[in-house]
């Protein structure tokens, strides 16, 4: 499980919402949620392949509905073109767009069923609007999220749904520490910073409850740059 998912999913129980952790492995959803209820939240979790449209419709369309969604599932595969196996482009548009689409879209059916309002909160990329060597695929997968952030807000902007994404640059975690590890690619992320360094987890989280919060009633369409300024080059 990424670290932001467990990040900010206590982030939001602290802030008083009621969460659901959706992943595939129960003993980390379990874990978490341990984690999330001693602090004082309220969590409860469910195991899912988001990938299994089928799946997803059935279990998530079980319950809710849910106002506040976060799509945090995602995966890279940092290759050149030239290496990429098909195997390497379904796997990564299968979890970083297809899983976005299946979830928000059963989300979304029983908000507009309830006529409740609600925020969806897409986990983007700032490689979802710049490119980067050996990132071909994880870009098309981003920009595919930040078009699909942009349309569903004109879709659902007058039912009361809004649809933002928050675009972090290199986060400081388990899953980026082995590649982060390599000084030359280290200090190839950090020249491209303005701030001079990587991003913190909190720094993406804190994004996260703005936007799931009434301080956001304004902002749908938008995408908010956790980059450092990396994308202001």
């Amino acid at each position: 499980m990424p670290a932001c998912t467990l990040t900010a999913a206590a982030a939001l129980a602290q802030a008083g919402a009621v969460v659901t952790m959706v992943a595939r492995s129960e003993p980390e959803l379990r874990a978490a949620c341990e984690q999330i209820g001693a602090a004082g939240g309220q969590c409860s979790f469910l195991v899912l392949d988001v990938t299994d449209s089928a799946a997803v419709d059935r279990e998530i369309g079980a319950r809710g509905p849910f106002q506040i969604l976060v799509n945090n599932a995602g995966m890279n595969r940092p290759k050149e073109l030239v290496s990429l196996t098909d195997e390497d482009i379904d796997a990564v548009l299968n979890l970083n767009v297809k899983a976005a689409f299946y979830v928000t879209r059963t989300v979304v059916r029983a908000l507009q069923a309830s006529g409740l309002a609600g925020s969806v909160i897409n986990v983007s990329s700032q490689m979802g609007h710049v490119g980067s060597p050996r990132r071909s695929l994880y870009c098309a997968s981003k920009h595919a999220i930040e078009g699909m952030t942009r349309a569903l807000a004109w879709e659902l902007g007058r039912a009361n749904i809004r649809v933002n994404s928050v675009c972090p640059t290199f986060i400081e975690t388990p899953m980026t520490a082995s590649m982060l590890a390599d000084v030359q690619f280290r200090n190839w992320v950090t020249d491209r910073i303005a701030l001079g360094r990587l991003g913190r987890i909190d720094e993406v989280t804190g994004a996260i409850v703005f936007l799931a919060s009434e301080a956001s009633s304004l902002m749908t369409g938008s995408a908010l740059m956790l980059d450092g300024g990396w994308t202001a080059a």
